[in-house]
């Protein structure tokens, strides 16, 4: 290769590694705009912004793979930054979204719950082992602050107030419960069954919720079947997965 192709490479390959970065960074703009959504009780608009930071969130640390954005973009502490939103879009925002949202909560509970959340996630983010080694397993320790999940189940399901209390206080107290939750996008034991139906979840789940408050109730309880597959391969032994694989 001539140098000026070198120089060409290297800068498309540095301004995939930027661009990818600035995806990621793209999810404070969709937190902000589902804040300012539940602010207004704008139930759908929130609903899209948070299904739009998932979706990026979902997207943006296989990209940062593939573009190689330690070796191109060494300056810019990618995982720093997904941790930061991460805590916005799946903490903060559906903090808040506990105590605006009607009829999820009983009254009183709103603020307690929306604390317990931010204090409990905030410990569960913070710790060093969070994410158990990459050449053990990949997997989250404790309750994986999915609050933003649990939000947009107990919108659309319309459970009575006080189960809904219950989950949120189990959820909490599993934070600090050291059990392994799978981490889709790393998963190395059953990858192409787990990521195949993740995207069929996200699919299906995007496609119901946008409908609110006419979301189909197959949806919701064909989501389940996920919800337990993960849960199964969660707590499934690793070495009864891989002699089954």
């Amino acid at each position: 290769m001539t140098t000026q192709t070198l120089s060409r490479n290297l800068f498309l390959r540095k301004t995939l590694a930027y661009g990818v970065h600035f995806l990621t960074a793209s999810g404070a703009l969709w937190g902000f705009l589902a804040l300012l959504a539940i602010f207004e009780r704008q139930w759908q608009l929130a609903i899209l912004w948070m299904i739009v930071s998932m979706v990026v969130d979902g997207l943006d640390g296989f990209l940062a793979r593939l573009a190689d954005v330690k070796t191109y973009a060494p300056n810019i502490d990618g995982e720093l930054m997904d941790n930061i939103l991460d805590y916005l879009n799946y903490v903060v925002v559906p903090a808040l979204f506990f105590i605006k949202a009607p009829n999820i909560l009983p009254a009183g509970f709103e603020i307690p719950v929306a604390a317990a959340i931010l204090l409990t996630s905030a410990y569960q983010f913070s710790q060093v082992d969070a994410k158990t080694d990459e050449s053990a397993d990949y997997f989250f320790k404790g309750f994986p602050s999915y609050w933003n999940v649990v939000a947009l189940y107990m919108l659309v399901m319309q459970l009575n107030p006080w189960l809904n209390l219950a989950f949120l206080v189990a959820f909490n107290i599993m934070v600090f419960v050291p059990v392994k939750f799978l981490y889709p996008s790393r998963d190395t034991r059953l990858r192409t069954v787990t990521l195949v139906l993740s995207y069929l979840y996200g699919i299906i789940g995007i496609w119901g919720v946008i409908q609110y408050p006419d979301v189909p109730q197959w949806v919701v309880w064909a989501s389940f079947i996920y919800v337990a597959y993960y849960a199964a391969l969660s707590f499934w032994p690793r070495k009864s997965v891989e002699q089954n694989a």
